[in-house]
């Protein structure tokens, strides 16, 4: 049998068909810029799933606030998943100098959760919120999360510079979502109950590209 085995052919040859297939079912479809595009395809390449071309959506200036946060080099992704962490590029992180944490599997976390009543991700949000430095939320699993960050930046007792919202599931995922995306919170939000860690590594992960095609 004959098939593809270079990586990065396989790639891109998943694109031209993602393209040729927008072109195909959904004619008088236009992406809002090239940068948007970029995710939108990247995250369709991940999940086979053409919903999120309506799905995925930018608020309050959210990419070029997320490329000042990158190309500024001292800030800290935190993640609600070790799935959602493992999918990101460390390598080009590393390079940006940008830190990256999960606290799911952090004991104390675990124990801060019990006492409280709540979530290890919500307990997460909360040490993240005491941590120093721009943070960025990567959410991919975990609707309290959202909730809980909301919370806190309502409150003033945390600030982040933006949020990758993407929960998927059926209790709160849809209705966490849409109060991110009804925020002053700049975001990328995958609407509806359609998401996952895995979708939400795809986003952070188009925009690094992104970031390392402009510097080539």
């Amino acid at each position: 049998m004959d098939y593809i085995k270079n990586p990065q052919m396989i790639e891109t040859e998943s694109f031209n068909i993602i393209q040729g297939i927008i072109e195909q079912e959904f004619p008088n479809y236009f992406f809002s810029c090239p940068k948007e595009e970029k995710i939108i395809k990247r995250v369709i390449h991940t999940s086979a799933d053409f919903d999120y071309l309506k799905n995925l959506v930018f608020t309050n200036d959210v990419i070029a606030t997320l490329e000042d946060f990158f190309l500024a080099g001292n800030g800290t992704i935190f993640t609600d998943t070790t799935m959602a962490l493992s999918g990101i590029n460390k390598r080009i992180l590393d390079k940006l100098t940008i830190r990256y944490e999960c606290y799911i599997a952090v004991p104390e976390v675990a124990e801060q959760a019990k006492a409280k009543g709540m979530t290890r991700s919500m307990a997460g949000i909360e040490r993240a919120a005491t941590i120093d430095g721009p943070k960025l939320f990567v959410i991919g699993n975990a609707p309290t999360a959202i909730f809980k960050l909301l919370e806190l930046v309502e409150r003033k007792d945390l600030e982040t510079i933006a949020v990758i919202g993407a929960p998927v599931g059926f209790v709160g995922a849809e209705e966490s979502k849409e109060a991110l995306f009804e925020s002053d919170v700049p975001a990328i939000v995958a609407r509806g109950r359609k998401g996952g860690s895995n979708v939400a590594a795809a986003i952070i992960n188009a925009l690094l590209y992104q970031l390392v095609e402009r510097e080539n």
